[in-house]
C-alpha cells in the first residue's frame, strides 16, 4: 500500500469514529427528550459507524500497515428539534461519503486494487445511509415535530422499521 492512500484511510477514519461518537451523544439527547425510539435507532446508528471504522481498520491490518486512531470531535449534545438532529445525520453522512468517494479516486490513481474493492462496498454502504436520512427527515416533516406523529415515529424507530431502509440488503 502506497503511503497516500494509508494516510488517506487513516484521516477517514476520524470521520467514521467522530460519526460513531456523535451519533451516540445524539441518542442519549433523544432519551433526555422522552424519544426512546429515536434513542433507539441512533445506537444502532453509531454501532454501525464503529463497525465502519473496523472495517477500515481491519483493512489497514490485513495490508501490514499501521491504523492511526484519532483523537475525536467533543460532539454536540444538545439540539432544538429532533428535524435538526437528522439533519446532523443527513450532513454527516454526506461528508463520510464524499471522502470514500474521493478515497475511492486516489486508490484508482495509485492502482490499489485491493482497497477500491474494499471502498466499493462503502460507495453502495453510503448510497443507503443517505436514502435512509433523507427518509426520516422527510417522515418528521410529515409527521411533524410534537404530538402523535411523532410519537409514532418513535415507535416505528424503537420497532426497528427505519425509513428508506425498506431496499438495504445487509447493514452491517
Amino acid at each position: 500500500m502506497k503511503p497516500e492512500v494509508r494516510d488517506s484511510i487513516n484521516t477517514h477514519l476520524t470521520l467514521e469514529l467522530n460519526a460513531w461518537y456523535s451519533y451516540y451523544a445524539m441518542a442519549l439527547w433523544f432519551d433526555r427528550i422522552d424519544l426512546p425510539g429515536f434513542a433507539s435507532f441512533m445506537k444502532r446508528q453509531a454501532a454501525e459507524e464503529l463497525a465502519h471504522g473496523e472495517r477500515f481498520i481491519d483493512h489497514l491490518l490485513e495490508r501490514d500497515q499501521v491504523p492511526v486512531l484519532p483523537a475525536l470531535d467533543k460532539p454536540r449534545t444538545d439540539y432544538d428539534t429532533p428535524r435538526e438532529a437528522v439533519q446532523v445525520v443527513l450532513e454527516s453522512e454526506q461528508t463520510v461519503s464524499q471522502s470514500i468517494r474521493d478515497l475511492y479516486a486516489l486508490a484508482e490513481k495509485q492502482n490499489d486494487q485491493a482497497a477500491r474493492i474494499m471502498l466499493e462496498w462503502f460507495i453502495n454502504e453510503q448510497v443507503e445511509e443517505e436514502n435512509m436520512a433523507r427518509a426520516l427527515l422527510g417522515r418528521l416533516r410529515i409527521a411533524g415535530e410534537t404530538g402523535a406523529g411523532l410519537l409514532l415515529l418513535d415507535q416505528e424507530l424503537a420497532g426497528g422499521n427505519v425509513p428508506g431502509a425498506e431496499h438495504a440488503e445487509d447493514g452491517a
